[in-house]
């Protein structure tokens, strides 16, 4: 008798959702506002109403200039269209959506962004592009790797293949002269804002691609990379040793004596779905209780005020209106990176699950601006929208939205579940044997 009731509430939910349609439907999409968490129906096509709002803010499939492909317009910087193709292909995977598929591939094939040793250094983004862009354009490659994505270009790599060219360029920089290692956040000198600053987005984002290439491929030196990475890491102190708050970086300058304690909630998230993958890769109980810690640790970017619980923000600069076109993008990395932790470590779903309940109906309930009426916002806190449209507040909310249908999506591939079609001829380097200074 449960089982025939619990089918007629669904039923009845489904019916009021479809029912809604008439007010809620806008060029046959289902308003944002209308979410319900416990129908698969409107979780898709609610990411469908956000995605394509999204996607309004590229136009390089349509431009004439090949400069243009998989880049955004100002005042988007070239990484955030890394991280755009890698909540794209997050859409697709939960979804089953193809729609974007095709602008996906173009965009991240494009020598303009492939670059000509195909690891997304090319020579066009050198004015804008430090060691954090390639985890963000890498983790795409790799996402499309682990879920065999199609890559039809025989000129091409392979996406696994591609992954791990991002990886050697990395690893070619780490620099032991000061710290005792470490990437420094930029990579050219022409670009000096950085070149002594070695923060947390680039060495998470370097210690997550070294943790997803071990579990790709079973090969112990980028488990060791990933070791090498995460100690540094927690030896220089970016990773709290109490809180498990993850800071901003430190400075080469001073040897890395100071760390600069400001928290942001995306590198949280990046060292957090390291950790889970390693957990998940090698068994050790350790990266299981620093995954469970990380998560933990997060916490504090949930609930704002004591009417907002459980709801996710940006601490260093929503609360004062300060948050830039990059910071408004920044909660989407911690919601994408907390729900696919769940595939590598399951102990840790009832906590996510309970913090994205909230904040992905908060973020829902945002989602009503603009001259069309279900653009959403940033501030998911204030019970409605803010006044903020953007790209980052569309990629926020889809993250944390589309990340309800991950139990049904397949879980990344690994060996030889990932068909890598084409050859892979390279070697990672020993992390204690070959260093760079």
């Amino acid at each position: 008798m449960k089982g025939f009731l619990d089918v007629v509430m669904k039923l009845e939910k489904i019916i009021t959702v479809v029912g809604s349609l008439g007010g809620a439907a806008v060029d046959g999409v289902l308003a944002p506002k209308y979410l319900d968490l416990d129908i698969p129906y409107s979780i898709r096509n609610v990411a469908a109403t956000i995605v394509h709002d999204a996607m309004t803010y590229y136009n390089g499939n349509t431009s004439s200039n090949p400069l243009a492909v998989g880049d955004l317009q100002d005042p988007y910087y070239w990484w955030v269209a890394g991280a755009l193709w890698g909540t794209l292909l997050d859409y697709y995977h939960y979804t089953k959506d193809p729609s974007y598929n095709d602008v996906v591939i173009e965009a991240l094939l494009s020598p303009y962004n492939l670059g000509p040793n195909h690891d997304f250094m090319p020579p066009e983004h050198a004015s804008e592009e430090g060691n954090d862009d390639l985890y963000f354009w890498g983790s795409a490659a790799l996402s499309a790797a682990e879920r065999n994505f199609p890559q039809p270009d025989a000129t091409k790599p392979s996406w696994l293949a591609i992954g791990a060219n991002v990886f050697n360029s990395l690893q070619s920089r780490w620099n032991t002269t000061h710290c005792g290692g470490g990437l420094t956040w930029q990579i050219y000198p022409d670009n000096p804002n950085g070149m002594n600053y070695k923060n947390s987005i680039t060495n998470g984002g370097f210690f997550q691609i070294a943790a997803r290439m071990a579990r790709a491929t079973g090969n112990d030196t980028y488990r060791a990379w990933a070791d090498r990475a995460w100690d540094w890491s927690w030896d220089v102190g970016l990773v709290d040793h109490d809180a498990w708050h993850v800071y901003d970086g430190t400075d080469s300058a001073n040897d890395c004596a100071e760390v600069n304690r400001a928290s942001y909630t995306y590198t949280s998230g990046v060292y957090l779905y390291g950790a889970a993958v390693m957990a998940n890769h090698t068994g050790d109980p350790r990266w299981v209780d620093r995954a469970t810690n990380l998560l933990a640790g997060a916490a504090w970017f949930f609930g704002p005020y004591g009417n907002a619980t459980d709801i996710l923000y940006e601490g260093a600069c929503e609360p004062a209106d300060r948050c830039n076109a990059d910071m408004e993008t920044h909660k989407a990395y911690l919601a994408r990176n907390m729900w696919q932790a769940t595939w590598m470590v399951p102990s840790l779903r009832p906590t996510v699950e309970r913090y994205m309940n909230a904040s992905a109906m908060a973020a829902a309930a945002t989602c009503t601006g603009g001259a069309d009426g279900h653009r959403c916002g940033m501030k998911w806190y204030v019970g409605g929208h803010d006044g903020n449209v953007g790209l980052g507040p569309q990629m926020t909310a889809l993250e944390a939205i589309q990340g309800w249908l991950i139990e049904d999506a397949a879980p990344p591939l690994r060996g030889d579940a990932i068909q890598t079609v084409r050859d892979v001829e390279w070697t990672p380097v020993d992390p204690y044997r070959h260093d760079t200074s």
